[in-house]
């Protein structure tokens, strides 16, 4: 089995797996899968209040799941994703934020379902650029731990998209990965 559909289907089973993205070390779950979402919290050390992003690894179905975004929306989406970035967009469910990313990841780019993800470190902690910089404890309570090399090291910037339909402008809410000057200037 690839790794992508390794990861696939650990996510379909109800599994945590631990996955290399384009930034750094993240870990994975099925977003509708209530135990597993506990168990990656858990794993984390991350308070339950504390949102994390879902993640498609490809951009069409991302858009396909979020039909009622504007167009203005849905074209800043398209120019900044795939890459190392977080976007913000209204949450249809509640009067709050949905982060989506959509990682460049051409090895995992095959798989089919969306996951909840968060960094593959304690709350706070240090993010991972290898493996070895994952806490044992980590590692070993997640089901599927597919090793990607050593990453780039840090973490994707978040953007906040809420405002364009309103005629407003993004705001970038964590300076990260990819700059801000070339957040700004792919959404001119």
């Amino acid at each position: 089995m690839t790794g992508a559909e390794r990861l696939e289907a650990c996510i379909r089973s109800g599994g945590v797996a631990v996955f290399p993205a384009d930034t750094v070390y993240g870990l994975a779950c099925d977003p509708a899968d209530e135990a597993a979402i506990a168990r990656l919290y858990a794993l984390k050390g991350r308070p339950a209040a504390k949102p994390s992003a879902v993640m498609w690894f490809a951009v069409e179905p991302a858009l396909a799941a979020l039909p009622a975004l504007g167009p203005r929306t849905r074209t800043a989406v398209e120019r900044l994703l795939p890459g190392p970035v977080t976007v913000l967009l209204p949450d249809p469910a509640s009067d709050g934020a949905l982060g989506l990313r959509v990682p460049d990841i051409p090895s995992l780019a095959a798989v089919g379902v969306p996951v909840l993800q968060s960094s593959a470190n304690l709350a706070s902690g240090p993010d991972a650029r290898r493996l070895d910089e994952i806490p044992a404890s980590i590692r070993e309570g997640a089901d599927l731990v597919i090793d990607g090399g050593e990453l780039p090291g840090t973490p994707s910037t978040v953007v906040d998209l809420r405002p364009l339909e309103a005629g407003g402008e993004p705001v970038i809410v964590r300076d990260g990965a990819l700059p801000a000057a070339e957040v700004l200037a792919r959404l001119r």
